[in-house]
């Protein structure tokens, strides 16, 4: 509740001052009067705070992380849900929001509406992370008010993209973490134990294994020509950068990457639940197909396939059905196109792409077990080879320095 500050008169007519945290400026008044006081002047403090956060909001747009994002959508489709207006919801989340880019977002949003701003164009200028499919989105809920359930749906969704892409970042860690392992073990034997292998065979003056003898070429090599290995590494890197920076190059290395061997199956996946998450949420709410299909095109950073979207955008507009665009255009799995033939001939498209929303998240979670169980022994075998090759090579020099020694004796 608001708080405000008053000045008032006793009995006696000395002036006095104080604060009271009331739900209206009239309750202010009842309660200063209860006490035997006639008031002479009640501010709310909101105001103060109003202003500050509002010129806090001017310095600059407002950046949200993915979990602020999810927790302010939540937040105001539970007020919304609650009865509030919309006005009232965004001064209880500027009054109890912890975070301070979440209460400067709110006091502007509230400004923006007050002013005569549709919700829509309200969150464009609140932060640059309300993206077009969230801002029309939202405007589809106002004109058809629908807006608390819209914005469950897209806090649905949004958590499910982040849930995605935590299951991807998670099941690469331990593979990770076997490459450093590999990577570290590799340097200890190469840094410490060849030399001093070396300096044992040659005090004995015998001959080095052959496997031996590739160790420590390699090491000494390594060792004279690091910095031409490193520039060259670096070349490459660098010229590969700028290859896939051009417009020719992104496009080939976009579409490289969703054909590469266990990691490219997951890119595609992902976003073919991307795309049926985001086009059924749209088309639900009234969105027209053709606006619903520009607006996901843009939820993918691969410009491949947005050039994919782009012909299906064209052909669409020209009359033809959303399946066989899918199925012309090419690089979109049959099911897709045949579940979205269903939803066209029953005209329910958007529960349509609900259900292969739920069954890619489901084909997801499947591929990326599959891709975390086969890649961990793969990581597993190089580096029983690479260390094994190594131990090998230390222990043949051991054993023949330790022959050569009882020989001698």
């Amino acid at each position: 509740m608001p708080a405000f500050t008053y000045t008032a008169l006793t009995t006696t007519g000395q002036t006095v001052t104080g604060s009271v945290t009331v739900a209206s400026r009239a309750e202010a008044f009842r309660k200063i009067e209860a006490q035997a006081l006639t008031p002479v002047k009640v501010t709310q403090e909101e105001k103060a705070g109003a202003a500050k956060a509002k010129l806090t909001a001017d310095a600059g747009p407002v950046k949200l992380k993915r979990a602020q994002l999810i927790l302010f959508t939540e937040e105001l489709a539970d007020l919304l849900d609650g009865g509030l207006q919309i006005d009232q919801a965004f001064r209880v989340m500027q009054e109890r929001q912890e975070s301070g880019a979440l209460r400067i977002i709110a006091s502007t949003m509230r400004n923006e509406l007050r002013e005569g701003s549709s919700v829509a164009k309200a969150l464009r200028k609140a932060s640059p992370s309300f993206d077009d499919l969230y801002c029309n989105l939202a405007a589809a809920g106002e004109v058809s008010g629908s807006l608390p359930s819209i914005l469950r749906r897209l806090a649905n969704n949004l958590a499910v993209m982040a849930d995605l892409q935590a299951k991807v970042t998670q099941a690469m860690i331990y593979p990770a973490f076997l490459i450093g392992a590999c990577i570290v073990l590799m340097v200890v034997f190469m840094t410490f134990m060849v030399p001093q292998i070396m300096d044992l065979m040659g005090k004995n003056g015998q001959k080095l294994p052959a496997a031996t003898q590739l160790l420590i070429g390699f090491n000494q090599f390594m060792g004279q020509w690091w910095w031409a290995i490193g520039a060259a590494i670096t070349a490459g890197v660098l010229t590969f950068r700028g290859y896939i920076s051009s417009p020719a190059g992104r496009m080939w290395w976009d579409e490289t990457k969703l054909n590469l061997p266990l990691f490219g199956p997951i890119m595609s996946m992902r976003f073919y639940a991307q795309f049926a998450h985001s086009l059924g949420n749209l088309i639900t709410n009234g969105v027209p197909l053709l606006n619903s299909i520009r607006l996901v095109s843009k939820i993918s950073s691969n410009v491949f396939i947005q050039s994919l979207l782009a012909k299906v955008t064209t052909l669409v507009s020209e009359g033809a059905p959303l399946s066989n665009t899918l199925r012309k255009v090419g690089s979109f799995p049959l099911l897709l196109a045949d579940m979205i033939a269903v939803g066209e001939q029953t005209g329910q498209l958007g529960k349509s792409m609900e259900k292969c929303a739920t069954r890619y998240d489901k084909e997801l979670d499947k591929r990326i077990k599959r891709m975390t169980s086969m890649i961990t022994p793969i990581i597993l075998i190089v580096m029983a080879v690479m260390v094994g090759t190594v131990a090998y090579s230390i222990v043949a020099a051991i054993a023949q320095s330790v022959t050569g020694i009882r020989g001698g004796g």
